[in-house]
């Protein structure tokens, strides 16, 4: 009740965004309620994203973002999967997100969102062989999902994907690796200029099973080198 209270508060402008909540004797006054009540209250505000937490300094009041709420979700997901059963359910979500943003930029991409796409890949043939070259695939696929336009799906992708790529094993293959996926990065290119949304999504659609089983057998190899006894 005093957390809902206290968030209609601030949906209402009654209690400013970036102003500090009541002291906790004030809410316990107000609400004829305990410390431990109060505090738990406190504690499900912060939880919602309606109050932000700084050491040291009362609580301030805020409004829930978009890239708070499912970042919250995202670290529930694997917490209660697990790392390994997340990512594959994480691998199937990208495939289905990705289809279906090669379908829509074959289709309606803009002159402008074909530049960018277009900037991006030259960005991704640049990094072959270096640190920057996952930071440029993920850009490449972000360019085709943003021509979407739905807030959500571009950060649930910004967060999941970010994720996936820092999870990725080391390869001692890793130049030839991103050689193949530039490659196929350059066929989804030329799909999408071409307008040929079917053969957009099967390049798309090969193209991240072939990565994710390359990553499944990276991992395999790393964990046998690690066990001398590993047949």
């Amino acid at each position: 009740m005093i957390a809902a209270a206290l968030i209609d508060d601030i949906k209402t402008g009654d209690l400013p965004v970036d102003t500090p909540l009541p002291t906790e004797r004030e809410l316990c006054e107000r609400f004829g309620a305990s410390r431990p009540t109060v505090r738990e209250a406190i504690a499900q505000l912060q939880m919602q994203g309606y109050a932000s937490a700084i050491a040291g300094h009362r609580p301030r009041a805020a409004r829930p973002s978009l890239d708070g709420i499912l970042r919250g979700a995202g670290d529930l997901i694997f917490d209660l999967l697990g790392d390994g059963e997340a990512q594959a359910h994480l691998e199937q979500m990208r495939q289905f997100v990705e289809m279906g943003a090669a379908r829509e930029a074959a289709n309606r991409a803009s002159a402008m969102q074909l530049a960018k796409i277009q900037q991006a890949l030259t960005r991704n043939g640049e990094a072959i062989g270096t640190r920057e070259f996952a930071a440029t695939d993920i850009a490449f696929h972000r360019a085709i999902v943003s021509v979407v336009g739905n807030p959500v799906l571009l950060t649930l992708h910004d967060l999941f994907v970010s994720h996936l790529i820092a999870q990725r094993p080391a390869s001692p293959n890793a130049e030839a690796l991103d050689r193949t996926s530039y490659q196929e990065h350059a066929q989804l290119h030329a799909a999408i200029l071409d307008g040929d949304s079917a053969m957009a999504i099967e390049v798309m659609d090969r193209h991240l099973a072939r990565a994710y089983r390359a990553r499944l057998k990276a991992a395999v190899g790393l964990n046998d080198a690690a066990d001398p006894d590993s047949a």
